[in-house]
């Protein structure tokens, strides 16, 4: 594995307050990265510690083998979640015009822009005036320019937080075929949307990085087996289901004959059981189910999600 981009130490103030509180991480070459944490955590501060636009408090970065410098903003293109433009000019105009501000000559940047607003699918309104478009094609446009100048690592802030349903599923689309080009880091919300397109990923939480690594390494040795339970709305089941709930609560992950449970949860009206031993909980469960006669309208097994695993981190 050859690291583009290591990070020691990386840390940052605001007067008293410490929104990055030296992390440590490394991004391979080729890989796709996710940046994931809450509102708070410190993703958009190193983001922009990252990209040049912060300078650190403490701590470097190393690109390529080499202590940070100016000159390594030139390998890396940038789309923060809310991109600016200059409405008066045309989409063409801009990706033009970012190329000639990354140092590329007039024909190339030419070139690269017809060619890259064709690839974010806007180049049917290349000539329009960017204070026309909408929020998507906006989004698309800080793409483009993000990739005119080729860099070796795009670094993305909430990429695909203000596109609509059909934007969104196409961005990310898009984004599956950069990562096979270039060294991708984009921060999220959004946890499926990591699970889909990222090979690496890291949780921050109060500044600190809570947990990092391949997302399948993460995945297995984190996963627990689920069992989710949905009943028939009646006052007889819904008062059995909280009795066992309540009869579970207590000895959680202790050994017992309840100690097969390691956590129960309520979630739209469905039980979720994280146990120890799936075999065992599903006997114990439908024994109770058969002798109180409980209508079951849905029993399913299953795994937990990296939204689970990233809602223990964030709240431990």
């Amino acid at each position: 594995m050859t690291a583009l981009l290591q990070v020691k130490g990386l840390a940052k103030s605001f007067g008293t307050v410490e929104a990055v509180a030296g992390i440590d991480f490394t991004i391979a070459t080729g890989h796709c990265v996710a940046l994931l944490g809450p509102n708070g955590a410190g993703k958009t501060t190193t983001i922009r510690m990252i990209t040049g636009l912060l300078k650190q408090t403490r701590g470097q970065m190393e690109f390529m083998g080499s202590a940070q410098a100016v000159n390594h903003r030139a390998l890396i293109g940038y789309l923060p979640q809310s991109p600016s433009f200059y409405n008066w000019m045309t989409g063409m105009e801009y990706v033009i015009y970012a190329g000639r501000l990354c140092g590329l000559s007039s024909a190339v940047a030419k070139n690269r822009a017809k060619e890259l607003l064709d690839r974010v699918g806007i180049s049917s309104a290349a000539k329009r005036r960017i204070g026309s478009y909408s929020g998507g094609m906006k989004q698309r446009l800080g793409l483009a320019q993000a990739l005119v100048h080729q860099p070796k690592l795009l670094v993305m802030d909430e990429p695909v937080s203000a596109l609509d349903p059909i934007g969104r599923r196409e961005v990310l689309e898009l984004l599956r075929e950069l990562k096979r080009e270039t060294t991708v880091l984009f921060s999220t919300h959004v946890l499926h949307d990591a699970e889909e397109l990222c090979d690496d990923v890291i949780i921050i939480r109060n500044g600190k990085v809570a947990l990092q690594g391949a997302i399948d390494t993460i995945r297995n040795e984190h996963r627990k087996p689920i069992i989710e339970l949905q009943i028939e709305r009646d006052a007889n089941s819904e008062r059995w289901l909280s009795s066992y709930m309540d009869r579970i609560l207590p000895s959680l992950g202790k050994g017992s004959e309840t100690g097969l449970f390691q956590d129960v949860q309520m979630q739209n009206g469905i039980a979720r059981f994280t146990v120890n031993e799936v075999d065992a909980a599903r006997r114990n469960l439908l024994e109770e189910l058969t002798k109180e006669q409980i209508k079951v309208s849905r029993l399913e097994i299953g795994h937990s999600s990296l939204e689970d695993l990233f809602m223990r981190v964030v709240t431990a």
